[in-house]
């Protein structure tokens, strides 16, 4: 009888406790990557079938992983106006998108609750970018770099036996960084074309020769454009060092010795200004570039930059 009965007690644990893993059923993840976002939920306590469950109510898209069910919108630019019924918004210096993940069953009767997850991914749209630029002897190439971002969200749910009956709301804001994205380099040409390693040797024959500069985006969305806000070169690795040389102010040349290739109109904006060295710092003293840099969504604003060359204003609309 000892032996039924605690026989009897495994099995009713089992169906209580349902095919799902509790460890992985109280956490709902967020991943928000510079292109893509993924969501995974739970397979337990709800009961739907992942063929049940529909991203923004429209995209029956999920797929198993390891006890969730695995949301993924593939790209941020909107696909008839949004992917899957993807929303974004911008709030200065930050980009939401949002979504949610809906129950839908066309039977008679339903048995599991009704489910409604809304989640959020944020990115802020502002960012330092640096790099030693030239030098007047061989220096070991540096390049700054930021660790792709990867974050998530954990919310703690009840055991997946306790009967619920009402909505799940779930609102958690996850962040993401276009930081690791962006990269200053510096170019052979106007053409742009082929990177040059940097920091590289600049004789004192060359002082004012032609530099080509560039930020780039990779792994983006391609409604995101790269805007250079300000550049400025310091003899020091730090961006705000005392001694400093403008070479763009709110978008535009500081004078007419710097020419502004692109900026706003697409993944990469690009200039190139005349090679120097700062008075009264050692002539083998290295150059930093630094740029401030915008990401600009070319959906909702108009990102190319123009400048008057009498007054050298900047007339971006919006970003």
């Amino acid at each position: 009888m000892v032996t039924l009965t605690i026989y009897l007690l495994v099995i009713l644990a089992q169906a209580l406790a349902g095919p799902c893993n509790p460890n992985k059923a109280d956490v709902i993840l967020v991943y928000c990557y510079p292109k893509t976002i993924i969501t995974k939920i739970p397979e337990c306590p709800y009961g739907w079938e992942v063929n049940q469950l529909a991203l923004g109510g429209i995209c029956y898209n999920g797929i198993h992983d390891s006890g969730y069910y695995q949301f993924t919108i593939p790209d941020l630019s909107p696909k008839n106006k949004s992917y899957c019924g993807t929303q974004s918004e911008f709030k200065n210096p930050v980009y939401h998108f949002y979504n949610s993940i809906v129950s839908n069953d066309s039977s008679v009767i339903v048995k599991s609750q009704p489910v409604n997850y809304s989640f959020t991914c944020t990115y802020n749209a502002n960012y330092l970018v640096n790099q030693a630029a030239f030098d007047q002897r061989y220096v070991r190439f540096w390049e700054h770099t930021s660790p792709h971002l990867q974050h998530h969200v954990s919310l703690i749910q009840k055991p997946c036996y306790v009967p619920r009956v009402a909505t799940v709301h779930v609102k958690n804001g996850s962040s993401g960084s276009f930081e690791s994205q962006l990269s200053l380099n510096f170019y052979s040409n106007a053409k742009f074309s082929s990177i040059k390693e940097a920091p590289f040797v600049v004789e004192t024959s060359e002082i004012g020769s032609d530099i080509f500069a560039g930020v780039e985006a990779k792994g983006l969305s391609d409604r995101f454009k790269v805007v250079l806000n300000n550049c400025w070169a310091t003899p020091s690795s730090e961006y705000f060092y005392q001694i400093h040389w403008p070479l763009i102010t709110k978008g535009c040349a500081t004078d007419n010795s710097i020419l502004v290739h692109e900026n706003g109109k697409t993944s990469r904006a690009t200039f190139q200004f005349n090679a120097f060295r700062f008075r009264n710092i050692p002539k083998l003293s290295k150059v930093w570039l630094h740029c401030e840099t915008h990401v600009c969504d070319s959906e909702k604003f108009s990102c190319p930059v123009t400048c008057d060359k009498r007054k050298q204003r900047m007339e971006q609309t919006g970003g």
